[in-house]
């Protein structure tokens, strides 16, 4: 039997989770701007939980960092959820304050400084390009991802990936099945045309991740990197979940070993 590698063309791959992960707790990272601006930050567990609240509402009011709306990113779709995770945690702070506290934290974001690339990633996605696969990046992220960070962290595109379809750049987000047929649009402007059942999605979510692209014909493998309590309940339900990319590529290049199932997301 044959390997699932060699019936493949395209592989795409989630971000954060995946290919990188935060350092430490983003509250640490907020509270930090607030101090360096000589404003009191001390419940850091409480602009975490605010911040989690502002961005969930945001993404619910204008989706994809406002892509609808044609505003600029930094000057208003994260200011006001930057602005909104502060007060829902109990601080509220004069603009000019705001702003320099803002300017900070968005700068940081913008940055390699709050990442970190699990040891895996670039030897993995490299390792696909030899093989002679179009590599994609399909992430709910804007287009800082895709200018500063990824290439900050030695993820470049035409070296590690070929492509990327990013939310806050096409204007559609996981787990909309859109945004993976748009990545199967762009891989056929490289190839010639993909068909879904040559094409791979690694993520490490069921609802966001895995069942859009099962939906669509294409293969799924989720990655359960920090051994959640979830992944045992996607596993039952016949889902093929791994604990890193080294597993991956082991998983990818054995003969008959990637047989996977659709599966209903919940």
């Amino acid at each position: 039997m044959s390997s699932l590698l060699s019936r493949l063309r395209l592989v795409t791959v989630d971000v954060t989770g995946t290919l990188i992960a935060y350092r430490g707790q983003l509250g640490d990272y907020y509270c930090m701007a607030a101090k360096s601006a000589g404003m009191p930050c001390p419940d850091y567990a409480r602009v975490h939980e605010g911040f989690k609240l502002a961005y969930a509402d945001m993404s619910r009011r204008h989706p994809c960092f406002g892509h609808a709306a044609a505003m600029p990113t930094a000057d208003w779709w994260w200011k006001t959820c930057v602005r909104d995770s502060f007060v829902r945690a109990g601080y509220d702070y004069d603009d000019e304050t705001f702003e320099r506290i803002f300017r900070r934290i968005y700068s940081t974001f913008g940055s390699a400084a709050p990442y970190a690339v699990f040891p895996d990633a670039q030897r993995f996605l490299r390792w696909l390009r030899k093989e002679g696969l179009v590599v994609g990046i399909v992430s709910n992220a804007e287009h800082r991802y895709r200018d500063v960070v990824l290439p900050a962290l030695g993820l470049n595109q035409g070296s590690e990936w070929d492509f990327g379809v990013f939310s806050g750049v096409v204007g559609v987000e996981k787990p909309d099945p859109r945004i993976y047929e748009a990545a199967l649009e762009q891989a056929a402007a490289v190839t010639g045309g993909v068909a879904p059942g040559e094409a791979l999605h690694i993520g490490d979510s069921l609802r966001k991740d895995y069942a859009p692209a099962r939906s669509l014909g294409m293969h799924a493998l989720l990655l359960d990197r920090f051994r959640t309590a979830e992944a045992e309940r996607w596993r039952r339900s016949g889902v093929p979940v791994l604990p890193d990319l080294v597993a991956a590529q082991e998983w990818l290049a054995s003969p008959g070993g990637a047989a996977d199932q659709p599966v209903t997301a919940r």
